[in-house]
């Protein structure tokens, strides 16, 4: 291909801006934009834009916001801006006639070395199964959901105690620089996409990373020490997760592991009144360096613990 291609990007929060900046500093030909509708929030519950729009609206981009996907009059304006190519960066599930209609298909940039963790949270997930290292991945999309060829792939360490929120912010970087050398080199023709081999013993060897919901916040006392630590930072800073201390939901979010001996009953929680406070597991403690309580900030444990007084 001799000329850069025209594309659309899709995408809705800040994880995908740094892509379309990316596209935007390499002088990719960024024809238009589809992001999300505006949606009511925040105090008095005004309508928000999207980081993609806020940023498309910044830089004079074409923009579109679909309520269906699948509506005649969508795929009208799409269709009107002649996409050779479209990037998809944390996006909704496209219709086969959306990602299907480019001449060079959609490309996605998806937050895992695939095959494994395919799905919506697999930052979180990655982290709370305790892996030591994930990264990225460019492929094309086609009907199952994380299953088409793989592009490229570059990997990211993760450190003993780096956070969900930790990771998205290094992924977000290492996703919009391997999404411009995926595009050099469709461009230039250096990239032979391979599919993803999947034979039924590699099938039972993928974890997936299906959407975060209460119930996967909750903190189960009886685990070892290690996999609470690794659920609790897999969550931060967000949803964050949850247990009960007097009958009151309490929210963690950074926190170290202590191997001293345990004398209490797993699942207590155990403060000098002052500057320490812990949680005790059946094989050491998980020390807390902030917390949320019901109603209240996160806040430093020295700064919560001066403030309130536990039965």
């Amino acid at each position: 291909m001799d000329k850069k291609p025209r594309i659309v990007f899709m995408g809705t929060p800040a994880f995908a801006v740094a892509s379309l900046s990316a596209l935007l500093d390499a002088k990719m030909n960024v024809v238009g934009v589809v992001t999300a509708p505006d949606k009511p929030g925040g105090r008095g519950m005004q309508l928000q834009q999207s980081a993609v729009k806020q940023f498309a609206l910044a830089h004079d981009l074409p923009l579109l916001q679909p309520e269906k996907l699948k509506s005649p009059a969508f795929f009208e304006a799409l269709s009107a801006w002649q996409p050779d190519l479209q990037v998809v960066v944390a996006f909704r599930m496209l219709p086969e006639k959306i990602w299907s209609f480019p001449p060079m298909g959609t490309l996605n940039v998806h937050g895992s070395l695939l095959p494994q963790y395919r799905g919506a949270a697999p930052i979180n997930w990655a982290i709370m199964n305790g892996e030591k290292e994930t990264g990225v991945t460019t492929f094309q999309l086609q009907h199952a959901i994380d299953t088409g060829d793989i592009l490229l792939q570059d990997r990211i360490a993760i450190s003993e105690n780096m956070t969900a929120g930790e990771l998205h912010d290094k992924m977000m970087i290492v996703g919009a620089n391997l999404l411009i050398k995926t595009l050099d080199g469709l461009i230039n023709g250096s990239i032979q996409s391979v599919p993803q081999i999947e034979n039924a013993a590699d099938a039972n060897s993928i974890k997936h990373a299906p959407k975060i919901f209460t119930k996967d916040c909750e903190i189960n006392w009886d685990l070892p020490v290690q996999q609470i630590h690794n659920h609790i930072r897999g969550l931060a800073p967000f949803p964050g997760a949850i247990t009960k201390v007097d009958g009151k939901i309490v929210k963690l979010f950074s926190t170290t592991i202590s191997l001293e001996s345990v004398k209490e009953t797993a699942g207590s929680f155990i403060t000098d009144g002052k500057s320490i406070a812990k949680f005790a597991c059946k094989d050491g403690y998980i020390v807390l360096n902030d917390i949320q309580w019901e109603g209240k900030k996160r806040m430093q444990v020295s700064d919560f613990l001066r403030g309130y007084r536990l039965s």
